[in-house]
This record gives structure tokens, sequence and C-alpha cells, in this order.
């Protein structure tokens, strides 16, 4: 900002401003209601209707101190003044010039403000009228996308041949923060604030424009959520008609399932028999629910899924040394058995690697558990743990026949589901405490 040229020093009483900045020539209603306001309203003469209009930092601030308004205002004289039905007053004030506030004075009953009138420095020059000229075309697009401006506001700019008229003129018409206008206002190279006006100029169409864009996508999404809604009313009224219902779509997406789910030659035949079945099984039927929890439970099982194998016989004696103090013989069998694996699957990478059943015995508290939990972080797998205390009938394990109604899997092909792989490690607790009654000993 350049250095503006100081008159004489005058003082006038000042009213704050929440939301606004006045510009000077423009002609603006403000609301006075706060009690300070209202007195200086009264005490103005017909003599005296010049006042300082400034605005706050802060609008929301009720009783607002010196430090809370900006340091440049507008001198403005006081056109009429109206009374409000809440005993508050409504007064028309136009700017007249540009004031830099230097000292207040007085706060009682309303502030008092020594100020001083600033000058514009303003050198007319071939970039001054580039600018203008800019700044002219930059209103004009403006007013193409903006709903609150019109072809009369172009039209008043055109009239308006000074520089520093024309940018405080086409600021004033823009709804932008308080802040943007101010610093318009403080402004006093005229050149400066030609360029200043047209970068908000700027800012604002390009803020419409994406407020344009982001509301036709809402459009465009509310109209295709509309459409799909219709379409899929169509679709069950062209079905209804065509004897087809919802349970045809339903054996489709079995059978997508199916697909997707990678299973084995032999499991996938069963399971599109089983779907074949279903389709001819009527929907009521208490077996259509039973089938189709069947398929379902064939389709979610991660018969493709599994994880790749990290054997590293160091990184196992570094993972068990790390979980368990002692127990020298037991990792050392663990540690066996993984090197016996690792030595199998680089002998032969394709071929199925089938180990022995690892057996922990012991009291309870020893670690048997927590080496399970060991041994699948050592080989990066999953791992699964089933407590089979206090198990009687077998079937909670293999599962329950199908002819039963809710019968669902046992608890190893529930647990392989939970996984989400085919290889997980598997650990069966408590066997020694599964029960036994008349039914049989599982």
């Amino acid at each position: 900002m350049v250095e503006e040229i100081k008159l004489k020093t005058e003082e006038y009483p000042v009213m704050p401003l929440r939301n606004t900045v006045l510009f000077p020539q423009q002609v603006i209603p403000i609301y006075v209601g706060r009690e300070k306001s209202l007195k200086l309203i009264n005490d103005l003469t017909p003599q005296g209707k010049h006042i300082v209009v400034v605005a706050q930092e802060d609008g929301s601030i009720e009783d607002p101190r010196p430090e809370d308004l900006y340091s440049y205002g507008t001198l403005a004289v006081v056109l009429k003044v109206f009374d409000m039905p809440d005993n508050s007053k409504s007064a028309i004030v136009q700017g007249v010039e540009r004031v830099k506030m230097l000292d207040y004075v007085d706060n009682d009953p309303y502030y008092m403000a020594k100020v001083t009138r600033v000058k514009d420095k303003e050198e007319t020059d071939i970039e001054l009228d580039a600018l203008v000229k800019n700044l002219r075309n930059t209103f004009s697009e403006l007013i193409q996308v903006a709903p609150n401006l019109t072809e009369e506001h172009s039209g008043m700019l055109s009239n308006i041949q000074k520089p520093s008229r024309l940018a405080d003129r086409a600021i004033s018409l823009l709804t932008v923060s308080n802040s943007e206008k101010q610093d318009i206002l403080e402004e006093l190279d005229v050149k400066a604030r030609v360029e200043k006006s047209i970068a908000v100029l700027s800012r604002e169409i390009q803020r419409i424009k994406l407020g344009e864009e982001i509301q036709s996508e809402v459009h465009d999404e509310i109209s295709k959520t509309q459409r799909e809604y219709y379409l899929r009313e169509q679709m069950k009224a062209i079905k209804k008609e065509l004897g087809e219902d919802e349970g045809t779509v339903e054996l489709n997406e079995l059978e997508d399932k199916i697909k997707e789910a990678k299973m084995s030659d032999e499991a996938e035949k069963v399971a599109l028999k089983e779907l074949d079945r279903l389709s001819r099984i009527p929907t009521q039927s208490p077996e259509y629910s039973v089938a189709r929890t069947y398929i379902e439970w064939l389709a979610d099982l991660p018969w493709s899924k599994s994880s790749d194998d990290r054997v590293n016989v160091k990184k196992a004696n570094k993972i068990l040394d790390a979980d368990h103090y002692g127990l020298e013989k037991v990792k050392e069998r663990i540690l066996e058995y993984l090197a016996v694996r690792s030595l199998k699957q680089k002998k032969d990478p394709d071929g199925a690697v089938r180990g022995p059943i690892l057996c922990f015995a012991g009291p309870p508290g020893v670690g048997k558990t927590s080496l399970g939990q060991s041994i699948a972080r050592s080989m990066g797998r999953e791992f699964i743990r089933i407590s089979l205390g206090g198990v009687r009938d077998e079937a909670e394990i293999r599962g329950h026949r199908r002819t039963y109604i809710g019968a669902l899997p046992g608890r190893i092909i529930q647990s392989l589901k939970k996984a989400g792989t085919n290889n997980p490690v598997f650990m069966l607790d408590e066997i020694d405490k599964l029960g036994m009654d008349f039914r049989g000993d599982p």
C-alpha cells in the first residue's frame, strides 16, 4: 500500500457496522439497533449529519471497542432516518471519502474519533487502461453466471470513467466477505486496487461455476436415482407379467457367487446341482431356506484364498523365544516340524505338504494355546482356535444333517469361513474335556 496523502485532522462520531463495508459514493441502508448507535443517530443535527462508518473485524461482537474495528473507514453523510416498529431505526447513508482512524477520543455515549481523509494515488498510463478494460470484461463475464447481477449493473459501471470509482463500485455489488471488501477499501494505489478487484471478480466467477457444477452433479445423481427406481418398478411389473419373481433374481445372484468362489470342480458340480434343485422348490417351502443356506455356505468358503507360507526357521526361533520362556524341548520339536516342512516345499514347490499333527499336553496355563499362535505368526497364516470343552455332540464339530430346519455347518467349517483363508493354523483346544453321554463320544 502506498503512503496516503494526509489532509487536516477532523473529529467525527463513529458508527461500527457488523457485516458491511461502505465505499465512497455508495448509498446503502443500515439497520440501527444498538444503544450507542441509536444515540448517535438521535444526536445528529441538520448541519452535522456526517459520521464515520467503519467495519468490525468480527461481526459477532455486540459492543465493539476500538481494537475490534478496522483502521480505515468511510466518511459518510446520513441522508434520511426512518423509525422502525421495534423502536430501532433505519438510516440511508452515502459514502463520501476514505478516512484513516487516528485516535478515539471519547466513548460516552458513543465513540468519537480523530480521522484524516486520504486521497488515492492515481497515475493514468497504458497499463492502467488495460487493467480497467480487463476489469470491465471480467465483470461482464461475472454477470453471465451470477444470479444476483443483471445487465443493468453492467450499464452502471459503463457510466463510471474514473478507475478508482470503477473498482469500488464493482466490488460493492458483490456478495464477498468483509475482509475482501476491506482490503479494496484500504488500497490507495488505484492500479493495485484495480488488480485486486479483478482477482476478487475472477475468484467469484470460479466459486459460482464450481457451485453450479456441484449442483448439477447432485441433480444428476438425484435424477439417476429416480430413474433407477422407476426402471426397477418397471422391471418388477414386467417380471410379474412374465410369471417371474424376485426368486429368479436370487437364483442368478447365487449362481454368480458360485462362479466367483472358484471352488473345486467336484464342489462346483454339487453346488450347481443343488442350485438347480433350489429353482424347482417353492420359496414358501421350509426346504427352500435349507437349500439356499447350504449353497450360500458353499459359495462363502475361501476355496481359492490362501496365505503364502513364510517358513523361516531362524525367524520362527526368534518368535518362539520372544513369546515363551523355557519350553526348550517343545520349541525344538516345533522347529523340527517347520524345518522338515520347509525342506519338503523346496524339494517339491508344487506338491502338497502333509505333516503330522502336533499334540501339546500339559497343565493349564503353561502356554499350549499361545504356542499355536506363535506357529501361525511365524508361518504368516491365520490362527483359529476351537475350544472343545464340554462338547457332547459330534454334530457340533462336523455339522448337522441338512434334513433339520436351521441346520448349520460344524465349528471347523464355520471357523474356516471366519478365517477367510483355506490354510489357517487350526488348534483344537481342550480335547481332553470332550464330554460323553448316551448319544456317543465325539
